[in-house]
């Protein structure tokens, strides 16, 4: 495993461990820059969007992102091993 990988896995695991969703929030705003944060949070509104249906165009209208970006949400959603599925399907449902 690479060092880079390890520093992701290290990340993956703090972050599965912080069950206090305020806690969460201030890690959050202290790793990440305000548009990083804000990158996320418009990254999951477009799986959300993309799961009951919307069409890519108007999600990218309705989010003010390109359809580039709602694509790759798109592209990642299909993946059935991935976590979008498995986060979407635990849950929002």
């Amino acid at each position: 495993m690479t060092k880079v990988q390890l520093y992701k896995k290290e990340l993956a695991e703090l972050l599965a461990d912080i069950d206090d969703p305020k806690i969460m929030k201030l890690f959050l705003t202290d790793l990440f820059t305000y548009a990083e944060y804000e990158d996320f949070g418009l990254r999951l509104q477009i799986i959300k969007m993309l799961e009951t249906g919307t069409p890519q165009r108007k999600i990218a209208k309705d989010l003010g992102v390109g359809v580039a970006t709602v694509t790759r949400g798109s592209t990642m959603l299909k993946n059935t091993k991935g976590g979008f599925k498995k986060i979407l399907g635990s849950y929002y449902e």
